[in-house]
């Protein structure tokens, strides 16, 4: 959605608001499509004082496999995020403030990119998730293996043999 924000700029005390849907199903990550709904978006825009000011609430279900057990996890995300947008920067980038330049906004490219960088980087199922068996592959969540536990440095494997 492209937002024109001049009138916003211009006027003191200004508001508008937007309600829409976005569909992110076709984003990848790590191999999987991990957006199973649209993205609810409420977006306020408002110029307070000469200070323009962009909230914006989105809502979503994500789900992806754990990154230690691979058992797939639904969760319904609800954030906010809150830019401050400015008509033109002056010297070096500020990455505190947008530049609105032509008083236009891409709105679906900046939730986009506000949804992808608040997402974990590290996705588990719980904090103390125990991922899988190195050897038989068994979900260590759901109860200890029979696999043997020791493991032996490849350098000292001759010494084992003097052992057996």
């Amino acid at each position: 959605m492209l937002l024109s924000l001049k009138d916003i700029f211009v006027n003191d005390g200004m508001k508008s608001d937007y309600h829409y849907t976005l569909s992110m199903s076709d984003i990848e990550l790590d191999g999987i499509y991990p957006f199973t709904s649209p993205v609810a978006v409420s977006a306020i825009v408002y110029n307070k004082t000469g200070l323009v000011t962009l909230d914006i609430d989105v809502e979503y279900d994500y789900t992806r496999p754990c990154d230690r057990c691979y058992v797939d996890m639904d969760t319904h995300f609800t954030q906010r995020f809150s830019h401050r947008l400015v008509e033109s920067l002056e010297g070096d980038y500020n990455d505190e403030y947008i530049e609105v330049t032509d008083y236009t906004l891409d709105l679906d490219e900046l939730v986009i990119s506000d949804v992808l960088l608040s997402l974990p980087s590290k996705y588990l199922c719980k904090g103390d998730c125990q991922g899988l068996c190195h050897k038989c592959g068994h979900n260590l969540n759901l109860g200890d293996c029979d696999c043997d536990k020791r493991e032996i440095d490849p350098r000292l494997e001759a010494l084992k043999q003097l052992l057996d």
